[in-house]
């Protein structure tokens, strides 16, 4: 099995909600940084992705067709080089409304500390701090007006580097019409998943 389908938008455009619909459409599994807690030792794969250096993605991606959010969207390029029948879906949304939902949730938990007792959560806090703050946004995601500019300048490469005939743009909150028809499957005649908004992330993760 091989990746069908390669995610490369940002987190917090709906890439939760986005896994669910893709593994309703029949793209089973959907990888999300979910997994990787459910798989402790992707994190130092991961990781070592972020630092440079070489990854089996065949091996990491065993038994997956599709990928959406970080940690995978950073490297959607390497992805989309591996897979070349893969389509690229590029998961948007308005870009303050998409700062302020990451400003409120992943970059939260990312800045706590991890339990003292948990090498698990220490390792993947660890790995998602230099993918996601450093990597991408440079240390300076607090800048909000530079955390925009990487969000617009990443869309703008992805649609830039992508060929039309293998792009999906979809815009979160359009339903099932433009995904179906970008990755050419029948339409379901039930609701778009809807899942992990900024109020549901926040009451799992506790905070105040």
């Amino acid at each position: 099995m091989t990746l069908d389908i390669v995610g490369a938008g940002f987190g917090r455009t709906g890439t939760l909600s986005m896994q669910a619909a893709l593994e309703q459409l029949g793209f089973e599994r959907c990888y999300h940084m979910m997994e990787v807690s459910k798989t402790p030792s992707h994190a130092e794969q991961w990781h070592r992705a972020a630092k440079g250096e070489a990854v089996d993605w065949d091996a990491l991606l065993a038994g997956y067709r599709a990928t959406v959010d970080w940690p995978a969207c950073s490297f959607w390029r390497e992805l989309a080089a591996r897979y070349p029948h893969a389509k690229v879906l590029l998961t948007v949304r308005p870009a303050e409304r998409w700062y302020r939902s990451m400003a409120s949730t992943i970059y939260i938990s990312m800045n706590r500390p991890p339990p003292a007792d948990d090498p698990a959560t220490q390792v993947r806090r660890a790995m998602a701090r230099e993918l996601i703050l450093e990597r991408t946004f440079g240390g300076r995601f607090e800048d909000e007006a530079h955390a925009i500019s990487v969000y617009e300048a990443h869309i703008a490469e992805v649609r830039r580097e992508v060929p039309a005939e293998r792009l999906v743009v979809y815009e979160t909150g359009s339903g099932w019409e433009p995904l179906c028809a970008g990755l050419g499957v029948p339409v379901p005649d039930t609701p778009f998943p809807h899942v992990n908004t900024t109020a549901e992330f926040r009451a799992k993760y506790e905070f105040d």
